[in-house]
């Protein structure tokens, strides 16, 4: 069909072996049969960088088994739902486990999201995935406890009950939670409200006289002339604040002491161990972060009761006829606030509740005469000076009015108790205390705070004002008896405070 190409492929190979006739191409008699299939070099291909070596097994032995050197890594199972911070959560679950269908499920999720997003909005730039995590666990409940036919009802009713939630200030505020969260702290709430403390109950959490010597109690009438030096006015004594010297009188200067109204704590920063404020986050070799008055607190049992004297609390009256009979409780909490004065810190205010948490006694003290308010303390006592203006109660008339609720057998419960008897100036040997039954991990003499506690073990938040409002003896009373009450249901009862001291 072609005719023949002159020259055309005349030093290349003919690739027929045999018949060379009706090749369209031209060879040379040199080429007809000189076509050599392409040699394979015998050496093997040059090594990879890294690559490792392995020498080939002699005939007598048996061949190396293969190692697997890579592997595709099982599936994961995929979480049930993935969240952000900033978008609706979505549910990865298997659809065909799902009695309700997935995309109506996560429309669902999706409202509960948002209607959670509007109720806290003033806790999620701290917490910003609150509310998705508590939407998640929301439409969970919802699902478990419906069927397919009553599931979207369920979360409409759900989100109803969101909106009628106060918004919510704290993180450990009622409106905080899912219903199921919500349900659980009433009910322990109501156990909790519905034990009346009373004397068996208590009687193996009493601290011996040795313990509470141990934590600072007095426990016996220091020496010397009670009340004779109410004030220290023209003495020199060292300020509690700023651990500087200075003489104590009754106009004292504003803004002279430089101090640190918050703790110092061990904080670890770049490699390096530190001794913190919590007010401010500067270490303890720098300046005070406020500024105020110099004041001074006394201790000493002696020096105390040179400013006011010591006394036991009154024995418990005969019940012999009707005429006298004792209006004692058998348990009450009691927590005082304290200001400065010339004479030291000085009772300022007094709460008692009773066994129920039910208030029984709430005054303001008013100074004994010659004595000065130096700093009314308002970030920690709660009083102004406008609200201690109204007291009229001396301490030797609060101890009287006292009596009416407690005598010697009276069980009185409180946290950090030393501190509240030594400033009402009472020797009591019946006392519960919190700080005690609940130990610090460290040991005596740490304690931790009832702020603490109370989040902790009953899940409320006390003293969270500011620096204008401070605490509340009677919030702080209360708390100390619920804690006790926690106590009880939930610890062993063969559990002490002699032991845990």
């Amino acid at each position: 069909m072609f005719s023949t190409l002159p020259g055309l492929f005349e030093s290349v190979p003919c690739p027929r072996k045999h018949d060379h006739s009706n090749c369209p191409f031209s060879h040379t008699k040199d080429t007809l049969h000189c076509f050599q299939p392409i040699a394979v070099p015998s050496d093997p291909p040059p090594k990879r960088p890294f690559e490792l070596v392995t020498p080939s097994p002699s005939p007598s032995e048996p061949p190396p088994q293969r190692i697997k050197t890579s592997s595709t890594p099982k599936p994961l199972p995929l979480p049930s739902h993935t969240q952000s911070s900033t978008s609706a959560p979505i549910l990865r679950i298997n659809a065909a486990q799902s009695q309700v269908a997935l995309p109506v499920r996560q429309v669902m999720l999706k409202s509960l999201y948002d209607h959670f997003v509007v109720l806290y909005e003033n806790l999620l730039s701290a917490n910003p995935t609150l509310a998705s995590e508590h939407a998640l666990r929301q439409e969970e409940q919802v699902y478990k406890n419906a069927t397919k036919l009553t599931y979207r009802n369920a979360v409409i009713n759900s989100i109803a009950s969101l909106k009628k939630r106060p918004i919510p200030t704290s993180i450990s505020h009622p409106s905080v939670g899912t219903d199921d969260d919500i349900a659980a702290r009433a009910e322990a709430r109501n156990k909790l409200d519905a034990l009346v403390l009373t004397r068996p109950l208590l009687t193996h959490l009493l601290m011996t006289t040795d313990t509470m010597k141990q934590w600072g109690y007095i426990t016996e009438i220091p020496n010397g002339e009670g009340g004779s030096e109410p004030h220290a006015v023209d003495r020199i004594t060292k300020c509690e604040r700023c651990g500087q010297s200075y003489m104590v009188t009754n106009t004292p200067t504003q803004n002279e002491c430089s101090y640190h109204w918050g703790k110092p704590f061990n904080k670890t920063i770049n490699g390096e161990k530190l001794r913190i404020y919590s007010c401010c986050s500067k270490t303890t070799s720098e300046d005070g972060c406020s500024r105020g008055f110099h004041v001074f607190y006394e201790s000493d049992p002696k020096d105390l009761h040179l400013r006011h004297p010591f006394s036991f609390t009154r024995r418990q009256k005969s019940r012999e006829g009707d005429d006298s009979t004792d209006t004692a409780f058998d348990v009450v909490a009691l927590d005082c606030e304290m200001i400065y004065t010339t004479g030291g810190m000085h009772v300022a205010r007094v709460s008692v509740v009773d066994g129920a948490g039910t208030e029984i006694f709430d005054q303001l003290v008013r100074l004994d005469d010659g004595v000065e308010v130096v700093d009314y303390n308002t970030r920690f006592s709660g009083i102004t000076r406008d609200q201690h203006q109204h007291a009229s109660l001396t301490l030797p008339l609060i101890r009287q009015s006292l009596d009416l609720f407690i005598n010697s057998e009276t069980i009185i419960i409180g946290h950090a108790l030393e501190n509240d008897l030594k400033t009402l100036r009472m020797i009591h040997h019946q006392c519960v205390d919190t700080a005690i039954l609940f130990p610090h991990r460290a040991g005596p003499p740490y304690r931790r705070s009832l702020k603490a506690l109370a989040k902790e073990h009953i899940g409320i938040a006390i003293q969270t004002g500011d620096g204008s409002t401070g605490h509340s003896s009677v919030e702080d009373s209360v708390a100390t008896l619920d804690l006790v009450r926690w106590h009880i249901l939930n610890k062993p009862k063969a559990k002490t405070t002699t032991s845990d001291s």
